[in-house]
């Protein structure tokens, strides 16, 4: 079953595919508007889906996606774990440090040098 819930934060839609329990994704829920929602960070949009697998024989059968723009910065990130509540905690953690260095090279106005076969580097001599 798939649901499109727009709670999580008004621009960042919460997705589910599989057997996913009523009790995950209210945390979920919590768990991405803790992260999203704090004060400092660029507009954020985008996807966070969430998917159980419904082999009994998987070793982690929990997975959440999250593809977000923060900014001007696409930030992805994937977690893989053995129950609903441990995927939601890994994925909180990975976005948190994922969002603070796209909010961190956003406020700089940071921009990656291209690499040297683009150009990049190149001293004038």
């Amino acid at each position: 079953m798939t649901s499109d819930n727009s709670q999580a934060a008004p621009a960042v839609r919460l997705r589910f595919d599989g057997p996913v329990d009523q009790e995950t994704l209210s945390y979920a829920r919590t768990k991405i508007d803790a992260v999203v929602g704090r004060s400092g960070l660029p507009a954020i949009t985008g996807e966070v889906r969430i998917v159980r697998a419904a082999i009994r024989h998987a070793d982690r059968p929990w997975l959440a996606t999250a593809d977000l723009h923060v900014g001007g910065r696409q930030v992805v990130v994937l977690a893989e774990e053995s129950t609903g509540r441990e995927v939601v905690d890994l994925l909180q953690d990975r976005l948190r440090r994922q969002t603070d260095k796209a909010a961190h090279a956003w406020d700089d106005g940071h921009r990656t040098e291209a690499p040297p076969w683009r150009g990049g580097g190149q001293q004038s001599a």
